[in-house]
């Protein structure tokens, strides 16, 4: 069996309104369905075939995974969106006043890379593949 996508990543957030309107802002997101369950308001923001769950909590600490490491703690370090328009995300970045962190733009290998926060604080990896291609270098 493989698998044919990463079908959503699930997350509780500081703001629920907040979260859906920066997604939709900086990515294109739209709610697609807005829910309340226990007294919890969560729902699903999508944007192609990209999808987050987002539950509302407020009174959450989030740990980053400086603090998850401070306290030995496992956790995920980012999340990764793919995209394929450099100058456009840039002018995203622009106008949206997107906090670009660990100074600025950094190459890797096969891709560019743009590491920025979300309202609640989660890590986004923005890549941007060369010539739109996966491409590793051969194992073994």
């Amino acid at each position: 069996m493989k698998i044919r996508n990463l079908d959503h990543v699930n997350m509780t957030v500081r703001d629920f309104d907040e979260t859906v309107d920066w997604y939709r802002r900086v990515f294109g997101f739209e709610l697609v369905e807005d829910k309340v369950t226990d007294r919890v308001r969560w729902g699903v923001i999508r944007s192609g075939d990209a999808m987050l769950c987002i539950y509302e909590h407020p009174r959450r600490e989030h740990l980053d995974r400086f603090k998850l490491k401070d306290r030995d703690l496992h956790g995920m370090a980012h999340f990764g969106f793919r995209i394929t328009d450099a100058d456009e995300w840039l002018e995203t970045v622009k106008r949206e006043k997107v906090r670009i962190l660990y100074d600025g733009e950094i190459t890797w290998p096969h891709s560019r890379s743009w590491y920025i926060n979300d309202p609640t604080g989660y890590e986004i990896e923005v890549v941007l593949w060369s010539d739109d291609e996966i491409e590793f270098e051969p194992m073994g």
